[in-house]
Parts: C-alpha cells; sequence; structure tokens
C-alpha cells in the first residue's frame, strides 16, 4: 500500500476571518503562522519544516524544564527522558511532537486532540483538546485536559509563540511590557534557584537585553486576564499576547539560541500553568483527578 506524503509540521488547516489568517498544523497541536493585514503577528516556518525552537507548540504534561529529568510523585520517583543535554533537562513535556487530529473545522476554528498514553517516567493517561479560532479579536486557543486513567494526574501545560514586533525584522528596536511582580533566578541549567522583581512592568526598550525567565505574580484586569505587549515603538503596531487565570505564569525568551534570520528576530512568549521544574517542586503543578478537566483560554491580539 502506497503511503501518502505528509509534511514535516503535518496535516494543515487555515482559518480566517476578514485581515486575519492563520495556519493551524497536526505536529505538536499549535499555530505555524498567522498574519494581520498580510504582516506577520507570529514568526512562521515552513510546512514542510520542523518548528524552530518549538515554534507555536502545545507543550504538555509539563512545560520548561525539569532539572535531570527527575522528579516524585505520591511517594515514587520517576526518570524522563533528557532531550536538552546541555542543560541535562526534561524540556516541554510529550505532546510537543506528537500528531494531534481535527475533532471539528469550520472557516474560522480548528478542534484538535491529541491522546498522550501512560509511558514509562509519566505513568498517566492524558487527553488533551485545543480548539483554535480566529476573529476580530485575533487569535484564540482553548485548551481542555482531561484524565481517563484511575489515578490523579500531575501536569502543567504551555504555548510556545514566537511574537514579532510590528514590521520590525529585529526585536532590538522594540519595547516589551510584561506585567509581572516578580521573576525567577535561575542557575546553570535554567532552573530556579531564587526570585526577583520583574523588570518590564512599564513599556522598556529591549536593545541587546537576553532574556530567557519565568514571571510570576501577574497583573490582571477586572475579567482576571493578564496581557504582555511587544511593541514597534515608532510605528505603534503591537502583539499582545493575553491569558486568563489558568495561566498564573508567562516564559519570555528573546530567541537568541536560534540560528540566522531567526536570531533575535522574535520574542517567545509563552502562557504557562507552572513554572521550570514544577513537576519536581509542585510548584502550582495542577494535580488532575480521574473524570476531572482542566480548562485555560489564552490569545494573540495585533494592535
Amino acid at each position: 500500500m502506497e503511503v501518502p506524503p505528509m509534511a514535516l509540521s503535518g496535516e494543515q488547516w487555515s482559518i480566517a476571518y476578514n485581515d486575519h489568517e492563520a495556519t493551524i498544523v497536526g505536529v505538536g497541536g499549535g499555530v505555524r503562522s498567522y498574519t494581520y493585514r498580510g504582516r506577520d503577528v507570529v514568526s512562521t516556518y515552513g510546512d514542510d519544516e520542523l518548528a524552530p525552537g518549538w515554534a507555536g507548540h502545545v507543550l504538555a504534561p509539563w512545560p520548561n524544564r525539569v532539572r535531570d529529568g527527575k522528579y516524585s510523585y505520591d511517594g515514587t520517583d520517576y526518570q524522563l527522558p533528557i532531550n536538552e543535554v546541555e542543560t541535562n533537562s526534561a524540556l516541554h513535556g510529550f505532546v510537543a511532537w506528537m500528531d494531534w487530529t481535527a475533532a471539528e473545522v469550520t472557516d474560522t476554528a480548528v478542534t484538535l486532540e491529541c491522546r498522550l498514553p501512560a509511558r514509562l517516567g509519566y505513568p498517566w493517561a492524558l487527553q488533551l483538546r485545543t480548539r483554535w479560532s480566529i476573529g476580530p479579536g485575533g487569535l484564540r486557543a482553548a485548551h481542555t485536559v482531561s484524565n481517563p486513567g484511575t489515578t490523579t494526574a500531575p501536569f502543567g501545560l504551555g504555548t510556545h509563540c514566537y511574537l514579532k514586533a510590528g514590521n520590525l525584522e529585529r526585536i532590538g528596536e522594540a519595547t516589551l511590557q510584561v506585567p509581572a511582580e516578580k521573576k525567577l533566578e535561575l542557575d546553570k541549567q535554567q532552573i530556579p534557584v531564587g526570585e526577583t522583581t520583574g523588570e518590564f512592568v512599564e513599556p522598556t526598550a529591549l536593545g541587546e537585553t537576553v532574556i530567557d525567565d519565568a514571571y510570576g505574580k501577574l497583573s490582571r484586569a477586572s475579567d482576571g486576564t493578564a496581557e504582555v505587549r511587544l511593541a514597534d515603538p515608532v510605528s505603534g503596531a503591537a502583539t499582545v499576547v493575553w491569558m486568563d487565570d489558568a495561566f498564573d505564569w508567562v516564559h519570555i525568551y528573546t530567541s537568541d539560541g536560534l540560528t540566522g534570520e531567526r536570531n533575535r528576530a522574535a520574542v517567545a512568549i509563552e502562557p504557562t500553568t507552572c513554572p521550570p521544574n514544577a513537576l519536581a517542586t509542585g510548584e502550582d503543578l495542577i494535580e488532575l483527578s480521574p473524570s476531572e478537566a482542566w480548562f485555560g483560554v489564552w490569545g494573540i491580539r495585533p494592535e
């Protein structure tokens, strides 16, 4: 039987509303491209290309790093696979490189599903569902995670879009605003060892600043949402990432580890439910009972 060819990023679904257009992909269940009035809102990549730097992917059952891949839960020690050799860490979970399938598709929305089976190092099954929708307010992601198993499952979730600052080709001229009271201090393994105050509470020029840090205690509007803003101060064009109160943290990464034209061309603004190493520390770790579901929403709004 002949197997039809498949792009490295998996099946593709295009959704659009007026001047907003996005492409959602099967591998990683995330967003490959998003444009508004013809300009890139996220840093895009080709359909037959591996997502550079986890671009656009959903991160679960943990976002960020677990030190040495080791953690304990309910009295049992576990070892996760090490997939970031330079920090000897287990990075960003499993579902970012799994194939997600479409449960429902319309012109303006696609709902993807992924079943994560139990495995060595993480002996819990999870059912994940993300509804990507596009409208006058931009691109919206609504995540649901349920536990079909018989024991409580620890998990966290994040996402990894790289945002463009208006039409700027490099982020040095951009300003960043992160409404966070605290920033975690990280060691050489990028694992938290302390905390300090957030330094981007007001719009701040990025210049040559290198960021790969987690921010918490987010200031929120009356509806419970927090907003991170990346802007071109000359044109006034901005990209806003908003998140509801299911996401207590946001990780900011200035893409210094990417190569070529992608280096410092965008900022990863990553809503996360927990800080790095949460499986080991338990900080803001979600514990999902059998038949229970977790729900969280975030989005991207170009201005």
